[in-house]
């Protein structure tokens, strides 16, 4: 894992300071530079590296160059399927000098091209790629995006890299806010555009590459989620199938020369990883007041395993504490509690390991959220809901519309959703405070609270309009799915995920985001997954193959968080109020309002936990990147004292 930037940029004359200057940007991503850090500088291009070492310790210096020298790679991500790939461009008479899987993308661009050797890699990767003799910079970001890719273009200035932060360093960035994205953030609780909250700051979508050539910028598109459902293959046979298919993906991601560690909670995700994987070390994070335990549950099988379990309590002090320096990391605000227990694993688990595997990816891939549709306890609801769900498309379509008018009452979102067309539904803005309601703002909420330079039409549902034509013909649970995985996933839960574990120089890997394991979950009928007995079914038929029975089918907590607890406490109460009341925030907010808000939640007359968070961490981000930036880096731009230590000790290679 390691962080990359490049620019291409003729007016720059001093490229090699401007290419160090952005390389310490993104040092956390790569401490072990002195054993493969560097950077390449051609015409007006300049490309930078910062390593840590996973595979090849000692060798795999990156930038890497072909036999001749004429093409360079810098990379960051793993290659699963490397070990096979290099057989075969070794037949074909490529040279190699490392045993890192980076080389496998140039040699494979010299053999098949970009496209061609896109079609054949398993991992997870962002790269760049330049060749002298075409005067072309190339790129590619993996199928799911789980590694970050940014870009920047104004005039002459193209800037591309791991982390926007590095953007900050380079002469010629300007640095605006993007007005637009301020609202879909506080219906999302993140920003879910193509262009970041940094102005003319693109996130290169999964899934593509690029090519830049005299100034002009060609992206491609090599994969996307496509659903060809296989109702012939039975539900053992599909059961079979998922359990061999996810446990390859687990073995492939277990290749390291470094040790290699799991996230444990009790929800059946990391409990499947972790049961194959059987790593010494799994790690876990528990919160002082609650709201649940999830730690407990998840000693009992670490134990049952015989692994050496690691557990950390987090209390709000410390969770207040180091909060902006978590924003800080993720280059645009995200107000996804779930950073919170995640900053303190990957803290916990890097003082061990160096790579850890974790269970994101199987809930959009095997139908595992609430959305879906299996979201009510109440037997009844439940049935009369699966009943309505039988009834002729545009019956139950009117029928949804219908419902969706009617006053709130216990099962109206269950009945709605399994009713409505999704395009229409998935995010209802009519239920605000319902838990299972993704929405945090309604694009009226969001528009009132807002002062009128931020203020505009985007809603959350119009944002997906476009995805959702592109499988207007799937089953309608795929359709949600595929919403997710181009949305929430994409857009929340990875970029936390590889922000969070690389702000502490931690390799974390996600095998239920594997190319193979999507496209075996594609083919399952929505009716395997999401059914009478539970959501993910056959899927956790699989795990039962490896766990206990209740551990395969405890339902979904998420990271439990209690944010609520602490927005109710004066201690941290008063943090957010203070935040609020700086004179600046009146360019963003209606401030009287933003007051008022806070106090009705802390007084319980509105439960307004979430549009108070997602406020907070927005002015939080603000106030690092747009007002005292400098200060922000002195204090953040390190890293991290369980890394450093390592590397002191000597033990970090």
């Amino acid at each position: 894992m390691c962080g990359i930037i490049a620019f291409s940029d003729p007016s720059v004359l001093d490229k090699e300071t401007t290419i160090k200057a952005m390389m310490a940007m993104i040092k956390h991503r790569g401490p072990n530079s002195i054993h493969g850090g560097g950077q390449y500088i051609h015409d007006d291009v300049a490309l930078g590296f910062q390593r840590l070492s996973i595979i090849d310790l000692n060798g795999g210096a990156q930038p890497l160059y072909n036999e001749d020298r004429t093409v360079v790679i810098t990379f960051n991500g793993e290659i699963y399927n490397y070990k096979a790939l290099r057989t075969e461009l070794q037949a074909a008479g490529h040279v190699f000098t490392t045993k890192a899987d980076t080389e496998v993308l140039l040699h494979g661009y010299e053999e098949w091209g970009m496209a061609g050797t896109l079609a054949k890699v398993r991992g997870m990767f962002a790269y760049l790629l330049y060749d002298e003799h075409k005067q072309t910079l190339y790129g590619a970001r993996d199928f799911f995006g789980i590694k970050p890719m940014y870009y920047y273009q104004d005039g002459d200035t193209f800037i591309v890299g791991s982390e926007i932060k590095a953007f900050l360093k380079h002469p010629n960035f300007r640095l605006e806010l993007n007005r637009q994205a301020l609202k879909p953030y506080l219906m999302n609780q993140y920003n879910d555009l193509p262009e970041t909250f940094f102005k003319n700051v693109y996130r290169f979508p999964a899934g593509h590459w690029f090519e830049f050539k005299d100034h002009k910028l060609a992206t491609h598109q090599y994969w996307d989620a496509s659903y060809n459902i296989d109702y012939s293959r039975s539900e053992a046979d599909t059961v079979k199938a998922i359990d061999e298919t996810v446990t390859e993906s687990i073995r492939l991601h277990n290749v390291a020369d470094v040790p290699v560690g799991s996230f444990l909670s009790e929800g059946v995700d990391s409990s499947y990883v972790t049961a194959v994987l059987k790593p010494k070390e799994v790690f876990s994070v528990n919160f002082a007041n609650g709201p649940f335990d999830e730690a407990s549950v998840a000693k009992e099988l670490a134990d049952e395993k015989g692994l050496n379990f690691n557990v950390e309590t987090v209390d709000g002090d410390e969770a207040f504490h180091d909060f902006a320096e978590m924003q800080y990391h993720l280059d645009e605000p995200d107000a996804n509690p779930s950073v919170i227990p995640l900053w303190y694993l990957c803290r916990m688990a890097r003082r061990k390991v160096t790579v850890a595997l974790s269970g994101e990816g199987a809930d959009e891939l095997f139908a595992g959220y609430v959305n879906y549709g299996m979201h009510t306890k109440k037997e009844v609801i439940k049935v009369f809901a699966n009943a309505l769900s039988k009834l002729p498309r545009g019956v139950r379509y009117s029928l949804g519309r219908g419902i969706k008018k009617l006053p709130n009452f216990p099962g109206k979102v269950h009945l709605y959703t399994r009713t409505a067309k999704p395009s229409e539904f998935y995010v209802g803005e009519a239920f605000i405070y319902d838990p299972a309601q993704p929405t945090i703002f309604t694009s009226a909420q969001a528009n009132g609270l807002l002062q009128p330079t931020y203020q505009n039409d985007l809603t959350v549902n119009g944002i997906y309009q476009r995805d959702f034509k592109k499988v207007a013909s799937a089953e309608e649970v795929k359709q949600m799915q595929y919403i997710d995985l181009h949305h929430f996933m994409l857009n929340d839960i990875l970029q936390k995920a590889d922000k969070i574990s690389m702000a502490h120089s931690l390799e974390l890997r996600v095998p239920y985001l594997d190319v193979k394991v999507a496209e075996l979950a594609n083919t399952i009928p929505s009716s395997m997954l999401l059914n009478s007995k539970g959501s993910k079914w056959a899927f956790r038929q699989a795990a039962e193959k490896h766990l206990p029975s209740d551990f395969a089918k405890r339902p979904k907590l998420g990271f439990p968080v209690p944010v609520k607890t602490w927005l109710h406490e004066e201690q941290y109460v008063s943090v957010v109020r203070a935040l609020f009341s700086e004179d600046w925030v009146s360019e963003f907010f209606d401030q009287p309002k933003l007051l008022q808000l806070l106090k009705d939640n802390q007084e319980d007359k509105v439960d307004g936990r979430r549009q108070v968070w997602t406020v907070y961490t927005f002015l939080v981000w603000y106030k690092m990147f747009f007002r005292q930036f400098d200060d922000t880096v002195a204090q953040y731009g390190h890293v991290q004292p369980e890394v450093q230590a390592l590397m002191d000790s000597g033990k970090l290679v």
